[in-house]
């Protein structure tokens, strides 16, 4: 296969134990997988031992970008980083996208994708220059944040370079460490830890940036003016703007590299002079707390945020820390005696300070808690375990993804091994504007017979728009799932993908195909809106697949937590009444709603079917990976019985 445009057109491997690098054409990867989750995924399934832990030498860390990285306006520009994962119980395959510039950068370097195994017998790290790549010593920055770290090596190197670095949580293998790239991006899922294991403190990507035009440039500014005439921005608050009311002025809006999006990304300045990302989750982790403690606008939210950076631990983990920790305390199970963390003081930056540190540098019971959560609650003791089991599952996450509130998303949350945000974004997204016109407030444009349109139109049936019930929703979790998978093929943001619904056209229909138009422009290769979610599918069968042979166990595993089949479902600030659109323009209450065990296997078994799936077990059979040309995948997976 030739190279087509809208790729560099090389893919580095990297062996830090051999010091040996190799180049792999992406145009042997490109055609089926396109780029991102896809090649990924296919490079993971190759180069991964299945027998190593996470921590392994033999464990692949695989960093990607898509396609349509570099062009201007639709965010495409974002990449995805994949490894086993030393925070996953048992350990297995995990994921994370980030934004900022590095993925471009990276592309502008040359290479589509990186490749590391091995470890290297001394701390290095990974430069990457205009098609060429060296691995050189870092000892000068071992020991330091991730953000100095980076800073540094741009300093060396000039301010057209893109770092990702790990903290000294990622050197310690901290479970929950994470990476740090340009622009504070952070990447989560413990792959700060694999890549402390290896000994490399970064990857920096140093090259001569070039505008993307595309294979067919006047088609894709035709194409982005066409996003740009759709696009409707978010009607509610979003969490980019819970950081401008926690810190006012002092907030301004920071988009990843070509993004037009007013979604979430943020950057703030502090009164001492220090700026950086402040957006999202990682902006509101510790806020309740330091506000019952100093008030409303203190900087102790920004201070937190910044300290997990520097540290390069995950603030998702951190803040599940935090949580069991605040629980133990309250039921008598810790003390600041014996866990030698200031417990007593929630809410102070003593507190967070002495949290963090202890568990990137891994003193005392932060050591304990280096090894993930469970491992400290059970190192506590039973009770311990039982004040941490709730947030173990999925149970625990924003009303506005949970199960008992949409029975679109049973699947989804039951199929994939973490939060699949993407997919339940495709969701809220229009949900937001639903309740928009159901308040009667100004704009509101997303009606029931408008959501029924919409449900038509992206989900396969007018069914699907009636989401108290199950009709419909085995078939709309499939297409939702091949729409996504592609989505982190190309790699495009989940705020803004797929164009469900526009404010701007008369129907207030958006336009789902976009994304297979401007791949097509791009690449010169005609690639239709099915094409595009075949490619999807492709790439959700090979995960299957990974996963399975990581452990997973079908139909065992595919399952939601308990709590959402026996525990009623709360209110919500957003939506109080926990309401979804009905028939006709009836809304209808989800509040006290559970999960219907029966009505779940049912919609499960409906989904294997359309998945050609074996139903009784929910393992690919081999018909259905050789019609998606993963022929060897089929073979890998009856070598070790997991072959229906």
């Amino acid at each position: 296969m030739t190279q087509q445009t809208g790729y560099a057109g090389k893919i580095l491997s990297v062996d830090l134990s051999s010091r040996t690098i190799a180049e792999l054409p992406t145009s042997d990867y490109a055609g089926s997988y396109l780029g991102g989750r896809g090649i990924a995924g296919r490079l993971y399934w190759e180069e991964a031992s299945p027998q190593a832990n996470a921590l392994d030498p033999e464990n692949a860390l695989i960093l990607a970008t898509g396609p349509l990285a570099g062009v201007p306006v639709i965010g495409g520009s974002r990449w995805y980083v994949c490894a086993k994962s030393p925070i996953t119980s048992p350990q297995h395959l995990s994921y994370c996208n980030l934004g900022g510039d590095w993925g471009v950068r990276l592309k502008s370097a040359g290479y589509d994708a990186v490749v590391v195994k091995g470890k290297s017998d001394k701390p290095v790290y990974l430069l990457i220059e205009n098609g060429a790549s060296i691995v050189r010593d870092a000892s000068f920055l071992w020991g330091k944040g991730a953000i100095q770290a980076r800073e540094t090596l741009v300093e060396q190197l000039g301010n057209s370079a893109s770092v990702v670095a790990i903290g000294p949580g990622g050197e310690n293998q901290a479970a929950m460490a994470c990476l740090i790239a340009s622009d504070d991006a952070s990447g989560g899922g413990g792959m700060g830890a694999v890549m402390g294991s290896k000994n490399l403190k970064a990857i920096a990507v140093h090259g001569t940036r070039k505008k993307l035009h595309g294979a067919q440039p006047e088609r894709v500014k035709e194409l982005t003016q066409e996003f740009l005439r759709l696009f409707t921005l978010s009607p509610v608050a979003t969490a980019g703007d819970v950081a401008l009311r926690i810190m006012g002025p002092r907030t301004t809006k920071a988009p990843c590299y070509g993004c037009m999006g007013d979604c979430l990304r943020r950057n703030y300045r502090s009164e001492d002079g220090k700026a950086g990302k402040f957006m999202c989750q990682s902006a509101t982790f510790y806020q309740q707390l330091a506000e019952m403690h100093y008030g409303p606008g203190h900087e102790v939210p920004f201070k937190a945020n910044k300290l997990c950076d520097e540290y390069g631990l995950d603030t998702m983990s951190v803040a599940l820390a935090v949580i069991w920790l605040m629980r133990c305390a309250r039921a008598g199970l810790v003390t600041d005696e014996s866990v030698g963390i200031p417990v007593s003081k929630l809410g102070t930056m003593e507190f967070i300070e002495t949290l963090v540190k202890s568990i990137a540098l891994r003193r005392g019971f932060g050591d304990t808690l280096a090894q993930g959560i469970e491992v400290a609650a059970r190192h506590v003791g039973p009770a311990a375990v039982d004040k941490l089991l709730p947030y173990l599952s999925k149970a625990e996450l924003p009303n506005a993804i949970d199960a008992r509130l949409y029975t679109m998303v049973w699947i989804p949350l039951a199929m994939e091994p973490k939060p699949p945000l993407g997919h339940t974004h495709e969701i809220t997204r229009v949900i937001l504007r639903w309740i928009q016109w159901r308040r009667g407030e100004e704009g509101g444009y997303v009606s029931n017979e408008v959501f029924r349109r919409i449900a038509a139109r992206c989900w396969g049936s007018e069914d699907a728009a009636h989401l108290s019930g199950t009709t419909g929703m085995a078939r709309a979790a499939t297409i939702m799932q091949d729409r996504q998978y592609a989505q982190e093929c190309l790699i495009l943001c989940s705020f803004l993908w797929p164009v469900t619904d526009s404010e701007f056209t008369s129907d207030h229909l958006g336009d789902p195909s976009l994304e297979s138009k401007l791949l097509s422009a791009v690449t010169g290769h005609e690639t239709s809106e099915e094409d595009l979610h075949r490619i999807g599918e492709r790439v959700f069968n090979l995960y299957r697949a990974i996963f399975l042979r990581e452990g997973h166990r079908g139909i065992a595993d595919d399952r939601l937590p308990e709590a959402w089949h026996t525990v009623s479902l709360r209110s919500d600030m957003t939506n109080p009444e926990m309401l979804v659109p009905g028939k006709g323009d009836e809304a209808v209450s989800r509040k006290g709603q559970v999960v219907d065990q029966q009505d779940f296997e049912r919609m499960r078994e409906e989904y294997y079917r359309l998945r050609h799936w074996d139903p009784s077990s929910g393992l690919p059979v081999r018909t259905t990976l050789n019609r998606l040309g993963l022929d060897d995948v089929a073979d890998g997976l009856q070598s070790v019985g997991l072959l229906a």
